[in-house]
């Protein structure tokens, strides 16, 4: 597999420290809100490299943090007269359900800032004894000039950086480049802990590399987030860390692309921010998976209603094929023939084709390609039916690549058809029987208005979805 590097700015070959075990550190939510759409596409882009690495027969350990020691999150508790514990235990049970629905499957890990207090406390100690970090009044400031390397992520020099640096009011730090690694308290109903600088809380920076380092090792394969987090977040993250282990962080860095909104920047100045909780109430999740998906990670992808319909058009074609290879086993019998087992091994040459995809720096939108082809000629070849196995092996296939992709995971034909609709199924059967062609047409319409069309096939009736 080639995986493009944002360190070295080229795609190199996936080579994993460890064959049985890949290390992955995707940066999490600050749990103070639901999660919007830009979130939502790093979380979609590395759980499909996670399932693509499995599906290689890969055991991947992934490691997903929640920051729960946040401003955003202090000032939104002291809005709704609730503890800071309450806002991000509240929006953690959020995002577990906004994931679901997106078919974003649970970390192995899921550790929390506040969980990690001692290691994080620990991980400032070693900083300031090796002279990269110091304290000034109960804060602690990582010495940024210290470390030779920094800005080998973003590609930036410490001139260039040294111009737009400045020091914020209440700052106390001796040079604009240095930052936070912890803050003293300033408020009494701040969250803080007991630490050798009195009391006070993280930095942002600070807890990411110290539940990678104790989650995953000193050395991880992949390192991955959003583009905006390449600068300051990923180059602070590399900076800590490696002052501290004196070995190189993460092997791979991988970053997914922006997202705009109707071809402008998402903001809530603008009035065009969307959080994924918003988005379904008006898409299916899976659509919004698919609809992610539809461009490769590293390039921008725009968000408007044209593009979901589309994404929702497309995911209406897997269902489809889905659903006319159901009926096909459910109504058909027999083995394969002599032609249809010519026919599969022909169809089999798209799994080499999705996996070449997949290897090619997680080409997740070739991939998606790959599956509408494999599903063209799965149509042509069943036009007239199949046997009961060719339509059981096609399925399995369809099954298989779609799986990767974290699509087609829904029960459609028991999520779809609920017991209105088959009643209205059944009584169209009824009135054809008796020759009510007019009632029949009626129910038909009926059907079409909410999204169901019939179709009248040698293996009876099969359903197919708008």
């Amino acid at each position: 597999m080639k995986i493009y590097n944002t360190l070295t700015r080229q795609k190199e070959e996936f080579v994993p420290i460890d064959e049985n075990e890949i290390k992955i550190y995707v940066c999490g939510p600050t749990v103070y809100n639901y999660f919007h759409i830009g979130n939502a596409r790093p979380f979609v882009v590395f759980d499909t490299l996670r399932n693509y690495l499995k599906y290689r027969g890969k055991n991947v350990k992934f490691v997903q943090n929640f920051t729960d020691v946040d401003d955003k999150i202090i000032n939104k508790a002291r809005e709704e007269g609730v503890s800071a514990g309450e806002i991000s235990e509240k929006y953690i049970g959020e995002y577990y359900k906004d994931a679901s629905a997106l078919n974003v499957k649970k970390a192995s890990v899921h550790p929390k800032v506040t969980e990690n207090m001692n290691e994080i406390i620990h991980f400032v100690q070693g900083l300031i004894e090796k002279g990269y970090a110091y304290e000034v009044d109960g804060d602690v400031y990582y010495s940024t000039r210290k470390f030779a390397d920094y800005g080998k992520l973003s590609k930036q020099n410490i001139e260039d950086l040294e111009s737009g640096a400045r020091i914020e009011i209440g700052e106390k730090k001796k040079d604009p480049l240095d930052f936070a690694l912890w803050k003293a308290q300033k408020t009494e109903d701040e969250l803080a802990w007991q630490s050798p600088w009195g009391l006070g809380r993280p930095g942002w920076h600070i807890e990411c590399s110290v539940m990678s380092t104790k989650y995953l090792g000193e050395t991880i394969d992949i390192h991955a987030g959003g583009q905006d987090l390449t600068f300051p977040h990923h180059e602070n993250e590399i900076a800590q860390t490696e002052a501290q282990t004196g070995k190189p962080f993460a092997n791979y860095w991988m970053h997914n692309g922006y997202i705009t909104i109707d071809n402008e920047k998402m903001s809530k100045s603008k009035g065009n921010f969307f959080t994924v909780r918003d988005i379904l109430q008006n898409y299916d999740g899976e659509v919004m998976r698919f609809f992610l998906l539809s461009g490769h990670y590293r390039s921008p992808i725009n968000f408007s209603k044209e593009l979901m319909d589309q994404a929702k058009n497309g995911l209406a074609r897997m269902q489809n094929a889905k659903l006319h290879l159901q009926h096909l086993i459910q109504n058909g019998n027999g083995e394969m023939t002599a032609e249809e087992s010519a026919q599969y091994t022909d169809l089999e040459k798209y799994r080499q084709k999705f996996i070449d995809a997949m290897e090619d720096d997680l080409n997740t939108a070739d991939a998606i390609s790959v599956v509408f082809e494999l599903i063209r000629d799965i149509n042509t070849v069943t036009k007239e039916g199949a046997s009961k196995v060719f339509a059981e092996k096609c399925l399995l296939l369809l099954d298989e690549l779609t799986e990767v992709l974290g699509l087609l995971r829904k029960d459609d034909a028991g999520d779809s058809i609920d017991e209105d609709i088959q009643k209205l199924i059944d009584e169209r059967q009824e009135a054809r029987k008796a020759k009510n062609f007019a009632r029949a047409d009626e129910i038909r319409d009926l059907l079409k208005e909410k999204g169901i069309t019939l179709k009248d096939t040698p293996q009876g009736i099969q359903i197919i979805r708008e």
